[in-house]
């Protein structure tokens, strides 16, 4: 048997709906980060930077506690504190900003004023917008056939995955290390929300 080609109009069609949905998922990108940004900036404006004594395995533990809350919501269908689960992907997304700050080198035992924290977020955030564009890039917008509930068990495993690359003192021998799967999670958190937001028409 031989495969049928798809037609030349469809092939063509079948591009520019893909071209528009990644458009339309930067767009939707950047509305989320910059929520994200301004709740960063208020709590930094709030606390100051306290979380900077934080190591990275406690804010993974963070993000944990947060995923772990949004699956169980997930499972039972309803929840007792009057808080969406909005606000853990949001937190999520920060935490991961935070440990992806706490990973630089360059940043470690630094004082950090608020603009200069701003500047380093702002960095952050624009490496994983580009690595989540060149495997949406690859795998054409796939990820919005997949279930909310599936990103929320896909951060339970990265946390799994993390804890033990910091059992193995950051060394892996063919996985990508802390920063790749953070930044990972920030992409699947912000998929999360892009979905919940379609969803709920917000």
């Amino acid at each position: 048997m031989f495969a049928i080609a798809a037609p030349p109009l469809f092939l063509r069609l079948n591009k520019v709906n893909t071209i528009t949905l990644i458009n339309q998922t930067s767009t939707q990108y950047d509305a989320i980060i910059a929520h994200c940004r301004a709740i960063f900036e208020k709590k930094n404006q709030d606390y100051g930077p306290s979380w900077r004594i934080m190591r990275v395995s406690s804010l993974i533990d963070q993000i944990y506690i947060k995923a772990t809350r949004i699956r169980t919501i997930e499972e039972n269908g309803h929840q007792k504190i009057d808080e969406g689960v909005e606000s853990e992907w949001m937190g999520i997304i920060n935490y991961c900003i935070m440990g992806l700050i706490q990973l630089e080198e360059t940043l470690k035992n630094k004082e950090l004023g608020a603009s200069d924290l701003l500047q380093v977020y702002d960095k952050q955030v624009a490496l994983t917008k580009s690595l989540m564009e060149q495997k949406n890039h690859d795998y054409g917008e796939i990820w919005r056939d997949m279930l909310v509930s599936t990103f929320t068990d896909m951060l339970l495993m990265r946390v799994n995955r993390m804890h033990q690359i910091i059992d193995n003192d950051g060394k892996t021998l063919a996985s990508e290390g802390v920063d790749s799967n953070l930044m990972d999670m920030i992409n699947y958190s912000i998929f999360a929300m892009i979905k919940i937001g379609e969803k709920t028409g917000k």
